[in-house]
């Protein structure tokens, strides 16, 4: 695949500098034009920027403010996980998963998913038909992803969190929105006006089927309920399966 066949949905623009192909929200062009001139990439940009916020995952993303506008954002490398990570690395066939990151963020953005907003992602020729990629996303509200939440949360408060994940399973349900990879890990949960609020990670790995399949809340629901059995037996988490089935029965709408 060409650099040309790289789209920009609308409100998207896409631009090129040096190496690097850009697809990125009109109001941050101009900022990810000035953070690329003296840098080889966002990510290593970001990573200079005095008082970023370093952020752990399979490789440290950084959060930022894009120069000339108040936009706060997490800039992150794209690492592949699993056997394929020590064999590419970083290196996926062009243009890699960013394309489809940026398109079902928009598309649960819509079905009114919480997710985090892709303001851009940037392309960087790797070799013949290869490239590595970052994708910068809109700073999500204060918050933890689940399992610190639930550990640090008092007992009178954990009803609030499996109805807040309730609630954003049955939005992902509704937007025939089935997550290959619904974890623990990659659900950030804040706190608005007094209640809990679930958001959605990685949204990379989704894959749109009919609204309101149940198969498709059946299956997000038995990933994530196994992963956090993994974090209740290798991790000490206090859900017992008593919680589990009052999480199963709000995700499924069950008394």
């Amino acid at each position: 695949m060409t650099r040309s066949a790289v789209v920009a949905p609308a409100g998207y623009e896409r631009f090129t500098v040096g190496r690097a192909t850009v697809v990125a929200r009109e109001a941050a062009v101009a900022g990810l034009r000035e953070a690329l001139r003296g840098s080889p990439s966002l990510h290593a940009w970001a990573a200079t920027v005095p008082g970023a916020t370093p952020f752990q995952g399979r490789a440290t993303a950084w959060g930022v403010r894009l120069p000339g506008a108040s936009i706060d954002v997490v800039v992150r490398h794209a690492q592949r996980g699993g056997f394929l990570a020590g064999l590419r690395g970083d290196r996926f066939v062009w243009p890699g998963r960013a394309p489809w990151e940026l398109e079902a963020s928009l598309r649960l953005q819509d079905a009114g998913v919480r997710t985090a907003d892709v303001v851009a992602y940037a392309l960087y020729e790797a070799g013949p038909g290869v490239c590595r990629c970052d994708v910068v996303t809109k700073r999500l509200p204060h918050g933890a992803d689940f399992p610190h939440t639930w550990a640090e949360a008092a007992a009178a408060e954990r009803e609030g969190l499996i109805t807040a994940v309730a609630s954003l399973l049955r939005d992902l349900r509704a937007a025939g929105a089935r997550h290959a990879d619904l974890n623990a890990k990659n659900l950030h949960i804040t706190r608005e006006g007094g209640r809990w609020q679930a958001w959605v990670l990685d949204v990379d790995r989704v894959e749109f089927l009919s609204p309101n399949d149940p198969s498709v809340g059946a299956q997000n629901l038995v990933r994530l309920e196994r992963s956090l059995r993994k974090w209740r037996d290798r991790r000490a988490l206090a859900m017992d399966d008593a919680m589990l089935a009052r999480l199963a029965a709000a995700a499924e709408d069950r008394p």
